[in-house]
């Protein structure tokens, strides 16, 4: 198994309002990019999600960690997967970014 690929985002929204605003946009993900991936299983424990995605027919299970000025997301990927990391992780970057950003 490959070692988990880890995102830091920053943000200036606070834990709490991150934590809103990622529980009411994550899903914005899935309507820009749904031809990719699925949620299979999402679970909401205080400021952690634990989740598990189909992405491209394999499975790739995480967390994300809100922070007061940060997320923390963190994949394990499979093998196929892993190889093509450094392609995606940007575009999670900027999404994530995205999403967060104080309006």
């Amino acid at each position: 198994m490959s070692k988990p690929l880890v995102i830091t985002i920053p943000h200036q929204l606070g834990r709490d309002a991150a934590v809103a605003r990622l529980k009411t946009r994550l899903h914005t993900a899935h309507d820009k990019f749904g031809q990719f991936f699925a949620f299979q299983q999402e679970t909401w424990v205080e400021n952690r999600l634990h989740f598990r995605l189909a992405v491209l027919a394999q499975s790739v299970s995480g967390t994300i960690e809100v922070l007061d000025d940060h997320v923390r997301l963190e994949l394990v990927l499979p093998w196929l997967l892993a190889k093509i990391a450094g392609i995606v992780e940007p575009m999670i970057r900027t999404e994530g970014t995205l999403l967060l950003e104080k309006k």
